[in-house]
Formats: structure tokens, C-alpha cells, sequence
């Protein structure tokens, strides 16, 4: 049975979304604020998180990036403010989907089966090679060979985002809607600037000469592929 962990201020709505989750087969832990939250997550090990960003005591970012310190278990912020602002930042911080208030239970359900899938997914993720550079989707981690031994190469959470999508369509185009939708929503669709930031600094970080890939391949005008990659 998945463990889903909510967080939020908002009595009603815990009582809501306990009894919803419940009855549909989920089992379901909640916390009040965001002390109880990080203390519930250490506690039980959720598969996955709904939070709210806008929490006494440590507000939803704060939770989000203790939660990142140990877990890569799917979050889904639920919350109040649309602003994109707010859904950069809790993108940016660790997040992996957002859903404002109010929303459709029907809306929210889909959003959580999007997210269980990943789990099981992520279970069998390959680990690839880009040259000197190791990847392990599961594992979330990127490492470098090197004469003295293994290096570990920090990614953000957005540059993990950005990779991962490439690394799971390996040498086949990877639109710039597809990747600003899937990591910043639709709203982000016309800024390119995003991605070639965050394509710079992966370059930087993953390639030989990141002035002349040869993994992260830009498609002119298009978007992105990913190339020289095996299992």
C-alpha cells in the first residue's frame, strides 16, 4: 500500500483529502505544520508528499528542501498561491508537480497516479555513461571517473529535471514546449532563456569541452537531444 504524507494548515482540507486518499486505497498520514511534516516523513517514510507551501513553522520550501536532504520520493505541492513565482520556487527547491487551490479532487488523483507510476518506474531506471560521467536516475546521482577515483557532480533539482527528461528519450528530440511545460508549466512555454541556462550549466558539468557537446546536443530552433549514451 503507498504511504502518502499531507501537509497543511487548513483543517478541513486535511480532513478532506485524509478520507478521499483513504477510500481510494492509499494510506495516509497528515501533519498540521511543517515541523510535524519533516518529523511524519522521518517517522514514516512516505512514498509521497502533498504539501502546502504557506505553513506555520517552517513554510513549504523549508520542508521541501529537508525533505530533498534524504528522500527523492515524489512531491506534490497543493496550495493557495498561483503566482509563477511560487511554482518556480517550489520547483527549483525539489518539487516534482504543482497543483493550486481550489482545485478538482479528480484533477488531484490524476496528478498522484502520474506520481505513483514514477515510483515504480524509478524502481528499474538505467544507470548511463556520457563519456567519463556516470548517471543514476534511481540512485539521483552523477559521478566522473578520474585517476584519483570517483567524483560526485551536484546537480539542482531543475538541472536533474532537465537531465532526466533527456535521459529517458536517449537520442531523439526533446522539444523546448516539452521540456518548459514538463519542469516550469505552461505558463513558462515562451521562455527559451530558462533552458539555455540550465543547458549551460549541465554542459559545464557533464561535458569534456561544454563548448562543443557531444552529449547534450542542441536541435536548432527545436530543442534538445541527448546523444552517446549506453547503457
Amino acid at each position: 500500500m503507498m504511504k502518502i504524507l499531507i501537509a497543511d494548515d487548513d483543517p478541513q482540507i486535511l480532513r478532506a483529502l485524509r478520507i478521499t486518499l483513504t477510500a481510494k486505497g492509499y494510506d495516509v498520514f497528515v501533519a498540521a505544520d511543517g515541523a510535524q511534516a519533516i518529523a511524519a516523513a522521518i517517522d514514516h517514510r512516505p512514498d509521497l508528499f502533498l504539501l502546502d507551501l504557506g505553513m506555520p513553522m517552517l513554510n513549504g520550501i523549508e520542508v521541501i528542501e529537508a525533505i530533498r536532504g534524504w528522500s527523492q520520493a515524489p512531491i506534490l505541492v497543493v496550495s493557495g498561491r498561483a503566482g509563477a513565482a511560487d511554482k518556480v520556487d517550489a520547483l527549483d527547491a525539489g518539487a516534482d508537480d504543482y497543483v493550486t487551490k481550489p482545485f478538482a479532487i479528480e484533477e488531484l488523483l490524476a496528478r498522484i497516479r502520474a506520481l505513483s507510476r514514477r515510483v515504480v518506474r524509478d524502481a528499474a531506471v538505467p544507470v548511463v555513461r556520457l563519456g567519463d560521467v556516470t548517471v543514476d536516475l534511481a540512485a539521483r546521482s552523477v559521478t566522473r571517473s578520474s585517476p584519483e577515483g570517483e567524483q560526485q557532480i551536484r546537480l539542482t533539482p531543475t538541472e536533474w529535471q532537465v537531465l532526466e527528461l533527456l535521459i529517458r528519450n536517449p537520442g531523439r528530440l526533446v522539444t523546448r514546449q516539452t521540456l518548459l511545460t514538463s519542469i516550469w508549466g505552461s505558463e513558462h512555454i515562451e521562455d527559451t532563456g530558462y533552458l539555455r541556462l540550465y543547458l549551460s550549466q549541465l554542459r559545464k558539468k557533464i561535458e569534456a569541452d561544454p563548448a562543443n557537446p557531444v552529449h547534450l546536443i542542441t536541435e536548432a530552433g527545436m530543442g534538445y537531444r541527448l546523444e552517446h549514451v549506453t547503457s
